[in-house]
């Protein structure tokens, strides 16, 4: 059974870095941030946080502050690779957590059926939710409509996705395909009115990170039908959607956060910090903003 519907504003948490190690001070301190500004569930060890970077004990503790400073909010954990067994790994480490994050497997390319598969073997080996996660710009691989729309009714513990394919026609089919209580997410902030207008339940949001209480007021807004204000909200956020993506996630973010104070701008190599032009733009968006 579908115990818990994910809806209304979730953030892809940054992972923070003091030097060459993670931040974890940081980190409970922005976590503690997002649940004052009303965010209603937290996606730590996601793209957003440099998960691949990580090692096992930093995923570890990344996740456990993350469950202590979430007061009571869902935390859903982050685990995908492009290995059943790795993911499997993942999940046994991050058990804790109370849901699961599960990218579609990168670079190798599997077809619709293997991905059925994938996704059947890994929701088989938790009693959790399982949340799938289509990025085909990052991992080579698109989750069709056709294939979520078979693990939704199929699998009762895969209880939504996160849609970042930007293929709207695709995410159409699947609210008017999917079963009751299967949660679609956008997973662009910039789609988030347009999606939620069709019948989506929210965002996992990047913009979030850096302007918690006006995403989740931006959100909250669009659920209470308001539509004009929402549309008023997001015409004064677009220049953050834009500014955060100019190089690839998360490294305006990180910037933007380095320029609120909140964090230092370090990333993990193969990531670097964003260029003198980027960090321009987001001084003056942030400046517009507040």
């Amino acid at each position: 059974m579908k115990t818990i519907q994910f809806s209304g504003c979730g953030t892809a948490l940054l992972t923070p870095f003091k030097g060459t190690e993670v931040d974890y001070e940081a980190f409970a301190a922005t976590v503690d941030w997002q649940v004052t500004a009303g965010t209603d569930f937290l996606v730590p060890l996601g793209t957003t946080g440099e998960t691949p970077t990580l090692s096992e004990s930093e995923k570890l503790q990344v996740l456990e502050v993350a469950l202590q400073h979430a007061a009571g909010k869902p935390v859903v954990a982050g685990v995908g690779s492009n290995s059943v067994d790795a993911t499997l790994a993942n999940m046994r480490l991050l058990q804790d957590a109370d849901a699961f994050l599960v990218v579609v497997p990168f670079y190798n390319k599997p077809p619709q059926r293997g991905i059925y598969q994938y996704f059947k073997t890994i929701a088989a080996s938790t009693p959790k939710p399982v949340i799938l996660y289509n990025v085909p710009g990052r991992t080579g691989s698109n989750l069709e409509a056709d294939t979520t729309l078979a693990l939704a009714r199929d699998i009762p513990n895969i209880v939504g996705i996160k849609e970042a394919s930007g293929k709207m026609d695709q995410i159409q089919a699947i609210l008017e395909g999917r079963p009751e209580g299967f949660s679609v997410l956008s997973g662009n902030d910039e789609d988030t009115l347009a999606l939620m207008q069709k019948g989506a339940d929210g965002v996992v949001s990047v913009a979030s990170n850096v302007f918690p209480s006006a995403m989740a007021d931006f959100v909250h807004a669009i659920q209470a039908g308001k539509l004009e204000e929402a549309a008023r909200m997001e015409q004064r956020l677009k220049p953050l959607f834009k500014a955060l993506f100019v190089e690839p996630n998360p490294i305006p973010a990180k910037a933007a956060m380095a320029e609120l104070g909140l964090m230092e701008n370090r990333l993990r190599l193969p990531l670097v910090s964003a260029s003198r032009a980027t960090e321009e733009l987001i001084k003056q968006t942030l400046k517009d903003l507040f």
